[in-house]
This record gives structure tokens, C-alpha cells and sequence, in this order.
């Protein structure tokens, strides 16, 4: 049973719209400017960059903190994966906006932040580098998301984070579709001006 009303509180906890709830106490609303999506970046362009920031911090937590609570009740690995996914998709797929959600990567940044630290931090390099070559957000957010199963599998990770890191990343890839045809077409924006809001 405890492990049903975790999963139920991650998703729920997932679904809690950090960046629409901020942003509208700046007055605004993200899901009206810019790309229209309610994570930080497009939140930041909306109501401002320390609200943005908040933003990412808030998504990030999402992720986090039902997998850091999954392990206090010491719940078997496969369910705590299950309640990392939920919480993922409980972003993507929020009840309390009808289902039309962010694009997940700052709550994927926190259900792998509390399964592998390490991996993040390097994860979060080759994020950084790419950035730096290339100055694409959304270019550097897919590298590191196609980067993380296999920096798990490199660290010997549990299979069943792997095959949680792939199920993630297919749904991020997805949900970043046009920004990957914007790529190939030469027309997705550089930092500071990126159509994408993570």
C-alpha cells in the first residue's frame, strides 16, 4: 500500500505548476508569452529571471524529493524508478492543468540528482560544453538526457534506472520535437533568445 500512495504523491507533486503558480504571482502567465510552455526558461522570459530561477529550482525538487522519500521507506529499486517516472510524468502530463504540461527536464535533472549525483555532475559537464560550443539550450539539454543511460550503465547503476533514464529521454525527445527540427533547419534561437522552455 505504501508504495501505491508514493507513486500517487509523486505524480500529484509532479503535477504542481511551479512556474505558472510563480508567475502568476508576478501577475503574469507563462502559458500566454513566449513558446507558451511553463517551464523556467519561458517563465524567466515571462515574469522575470529570479522567478525563472525559482522555477527551475521548484521542477528540479519535484523529482527529487519523492524519490529521496521512496528511499527513506526503503521501497525496492523498481519502485522507486516507477515513482521517479511518475513524478516525471506528473510534470508532462499535470492533472491540475488538464494534462498540458512542461517539457521535463528540470524534473528529470532531480529524479536523477537523488539516483546518481555523479552521473548528474557529469552529465551536467557535457551539458555545459555543448552549450559552450554551440550556445543551443535545447541542443545541450538533449545531449545530456541521450548522455544518461549510459553514464548509468557506466557506473553500474541499477538496470532498472537505465531503462527509466531511456523511457525519460524518449518522452524529452518527444516533447522537444520542434526544437529538433528547428535545429536541423538552422532556425532554433541561441541562449538568451531559445524559442524552448524547459
Amino acid at each position: 500500500m505504501t508504495s501505491y500512495i508514493l507513486i500517487l504523491f509523486a505524480y500529484l507533486l509532479g503535477s504542481v505548476p511551479v512556474g505558472v503558480i510563480l508567475a502568476r504571482i508576478k501577475g503574469t502567465d507563462p502559458r500566454k508569452v513566449g513558446s507558451g510552455n511553463i517551464g523556467a526558461t519561458n517563465v524567466m522570459r515571462a515574469a522575470g529571471k529570479a522567478t525563472g530561477i525559482l522555477t527551475l529550482v521548484g521542477d528540479t525538487l519535484k523529482g527529487f524529493l519523492p524519490i529521496v522519500i521512496a528511499s527513506v521507506f526503503n521501497e525496492p529499486r523498481i519502485v522507486i524508478g516507477v515513482v521517479g517516472l511518475a513524478a516525471f510524468l506528473g510534470h508532462l502530463f499535470p492533472v491540475f492543468l488538464k494534462f498540458k504540461g512542461g517539457k521535463g527536464v528540470a524534473t528529470a535533472l532531480g529524479v536523477y540528482l537523488a539516483l546518481d549525483p555523479f552521473a548528474v555532475l557529469i552529465d551536467v559537464i557535457v551539458f555545459v560544453l555543448v552549450l559552450l560550443k554551440w550556445r543551443f539550450v535545447s541542443l545541450g539539454s538533449l545531449v545530456g538526457v541521450a548522455f544518461m543511460p549510459l553514464l548509468l550503465y557506466l557506473l553500474h547503476a541499477p538496470d532498472h534506472y537505465m531503462y527509466l533514464a531511456l523511457i525519460i529521454g524518449v518522452f524529452i525527445f518527444i516533447k522537444h520535437k520542434d526544437n529538433i527540427r528547428w535545429l536541423f533547419a538552422g532556425t532554433e534561437n541561441k541562449i538568451g533568445r531559445s524559442k524552448d522552455g524547459n
